[in-house]
C-alpha cells in the first residue's frame, strides 16, 4: 500500500473518530426523543476535505457508530445511509462548483443537510408516524441542520483562506481547480 493510499485510509479514520465523537460526546437530548449534536459539522467537514467516498464513509460509519454508543441502535443502519449520503451530496456539489469554492460549500452543505432532514423525516414516520416524525423534523433536525450547516461552512471557509484544506487531497483543493 502506498504513503497516499494510507494517508487518505488515515485521514477517513480520523474523520469517523471525529464524527462519532461530535455527536456522541456533545449531544443535547430531545422532548422528541432523539437527540441535538454537532456531528454534522464534522460530516460535513470530512465531505469537504476528503471529497466524496471517503468523506461519505467517514460521516456514515462515524455517525452510526455514535448511535450504537448512546443506544440508539434503532437508528444505527439508517444513520449510516442517511449520513452518507449527505456527505456524498455535499461533496459532490462542492467538487462541480470548485471553481466557485465558497458558494459550493455553501449549497452543497445545505444540500447536503436537506437529505439528512427528508432521510429522517421518511425513516421516522415509518416507525412514529407523520405527527412523530414532524416534531422531530422541527424540533431537533432542522435546527441541527441549520447549525451543522453553518458551522461548516465557517470553518471551511477559514481552513481555506489558511490554505490548509489544500492540504487534503480528495476534497475541492487547489489541484482540482
Amino acid at each position: 500500500m502506498n504513503t497516499q493510499k494510507i494517508r487518505r485510509l488515515v485521514l477517513t479514520a480520523l474523520f469517523a473518530a471525529l464524527t462519532c465523537t461530535a455527536t456522541a460526546l456533545l449531544h443535547i437530548p430531545s422532548p422528541a426523543g432523539g437527540y441535538f449534536n454537532l456531528g454534522d459539522t464534522v460530516i460535513l467537514l470530512g465531505a469537504f476535505l476528503l471529497g466524496p467516498v471517503c468523506g461519505a464513509i467517514a460521516g456514515g460509519i462515524g455517525a452510526a457508530l455514535a448511535d450504537i454508543l448512546l443506544s440508539f441502535v434503532l437508528y444505527a443502519p439508517a444513520t449510516l445511509v442517511i449520513k452518507f449520503l449527505t456527505a456524498l451530496t455535499a461533496a459532490c456539489i462542492l467538487r462541480a462548483m470548485h471553481k466557485r469554492r465558497m458558494l459550493g460549500a455553501v449549497i452543497g452543505a445545505a444540500a447536503g443537510e436537506l437529505v439528512m432532514v427528508l432521510g429522517y423525516f421518511l425513516y421516522e414516520w415509518v416507525l412514529y408516524g407523520f405527527a412523530g416524525s414532524a416534531e422531530s423534523l422541527l424540533t431537533v433536525n432542522l435546527p441541527q441542520a441549520g447549525v451543522g450547516a453553518t458551522a461548516a461552512v465557517i470553518v471551511f471557509f477559514i481552513l481555506d483562506r489558511a490554505h490548509i484544506a489544500d492540504q487534503f487531497h480528495g476534497g475541492a483543493s487547489s489541484h482540482d481547480r
